[in-house]
């Protein structure tokens, strides 16, 4: 047989999974970038008496969701299976919206953003370990760059939203588009196959046989049944030997990253008011910014393929960093756009790469796990940044805010990279076919 039989076989399914979780991921993107896109119109309405720091504690109060979300994603979803999970989390980012549209305070508000943050966490990791599940060989980190793109077109429609709907309509309307995603919820359920992988660890056997038959994909081979003991042991299974240090360098690379995209996400905006840019040339500039992260994910991708993700991602985080820092000087408008679209371009493609190596990295029975543990330590920088963005900014240095946040890329850019080097050194393939034919 030859060695492109099994993907070609298997891309009808691959492409429904792919497409479906794409769709999922647009909406996690749109209901993360809504409050950044709405949040100057927040702060100069004083609407509940909101101030910069208190700004930056509500989007904090939805990326420690997203960390609750991201740390529970991968025992749960190992546990009940992606696919439940997956529907879960978008029914609670949706219902979650609706709380902050109809809010009368910041508690309300922030109990909205914080039950959305949960869902918001929990979808991301679960998408990538099903695509991942899916993934042609020798292509994993180019469909994981490729559902990453979704995110970024939330951001995109974020962005719209908040300038088509906040002047004429009001803030609240924006969070009630975020609540449109409970119609998919249907679609996910009669639609997404269940993980193939998940299914043979759980002895469903003839489920995953029909489901491989109907879309003509081949069966993954079988890893024996996960007890509640083989859950932790997943776990552990990233501190034996010296993959502890592999681990903590990836939590500690995505710490970095995470406060670097949740920081900008957050306070993009804001920050280029501040440096004397108009509110509709502010969101143009999260629109550019989203163009650019669709870019990134793209290039990002096939190059981890061909040179691995690690490198990639370090070559990507130095760049982000000389990115942001440039922000912090007012220029022409031309060239601001150009660099917002270039950081945009790095930074967050840089961040999806340390989940691609995870991913490729891990076997099948222990994926998600370790995408999700992986996500959800970086989510405590992800919930630092945009605190940080707002005692700046309350402290009248707004200015510095690229600043710390550049400091951030380089700090990942230290970490990822160390373990590319531990990684060459060991002679472990990070992106190689043989990972990535276990998937399937």
């Amino acid at each position: 047989m030859s060695p492109l039989a099994p993907s070609a076989r298997g891309s009808r399914l691959a492409l429904l999974v792919v497409g479906l979780c794409w769709l999922a991921v647009l909406f996690d993107g749109l209901d993360m970038f809504i409050y950044g896109s709405v949040l100057p119109h927040l702060l100069e309405t004083k609407t509940f008496g909101l101030t910069p720091g208190q700004a930056g504690d509500l989007g904090s109060y939805a990326t420690f969701g997203m960390l609750v979300g991201a740390l529970a994603a991968g025992t749960v979803a190992d546990r009940i299976g992606r696919k439940k999970l997956m529907i879960g989390c978008v029914t609670l980012f949706s219902l979650a919206s609706g709380i902050c549209a109809v809010s009368g305070s910041v508690a309300v508000f922030g109990l909205g953003r914080t039950l959305a943050g949960v869902g918001l966490g929990g979808l991301l990791p679960t998408a990538i370990s099903m695509v991942s599940d899916y993934a042609p060989r020798g292509r994993g980190a180019l469909v994981i760059g490729l559902l990453m793109t979704a995110h970024h077109a939330g951001g995109i429609l974020s962005a719209y939203v908040a300038k088509w709907l906040v002047d004429p309509v009001g803030w609240r309307a924006a969070f009630w588009v975020c609540v449109v995603p409970l119609v998919f919820t249907p679609v996910l359920m009669k639609l997404l196959p269940e993980s193939l992988s998940f299914l043979v660890a759980k002895g469903r056997d003839d489920e995953a046989r029909a489901l491989a038959d109907r879309y003509e994909a081949e069966l993954p081979a079988a890893t024996g049944r996960k007890t509640a003991a083989d859950r932790w042991d997943a776990l552990i299974g990233l501190f034996r030997g010296g993959e502890w240090i592999q681990t903590l360098l990836y939590w500690l690379a995505s710490f970095g990253g995470l406060l670097l995209v949740y920081g900008v996400a957050t306070w993009l905006p804001t920050l280029m008011r501040t440096q004397g840019y108009e509110l509709a040339n502010a969101l143009t500039f999260v629109v550019v910014f989203n163009l650019g992260g669709i870019v990134g994910m793209l290039v990002a991708g096939r190059a981890a393929d061909r040179f691995g993700a690690p490198r990639i991602s370090a070559i990507w985080f130095a760049l982000t960093a000389a990115g942001v820092a440039l922000l912090s000087v007012h220029m022409p408008m031309g060239v601001t756009t150009m660099v917002v679209f270039l950081t945009g371009v790095f930074l967050n493609s840089a961040q999806t790469m340390i989940y691609a190596t995870v991913s490729i990295r891990s076997t099948p029975d222990n994926r998600a796990t370790a995408v999700g543990w992986t996500s959800g330590m970086g989510r405590f920088g992800a919930v630092f940044g945009p605190w940080l963005g707002g005692q700046l900014l309350a402290a009248g240095r707004g200015g510095w805010g690229f600043t710390a946040f550049a400091l951030a890329g380089v700090s990942s850019m230290i970490f990822i990279g160390i373990a590319a080097l531990r990684t060459a050194k060991s002679g472990t393939p990070v992106s190689s076919d043989q990972e990535l034919v276990t998937a399937h």
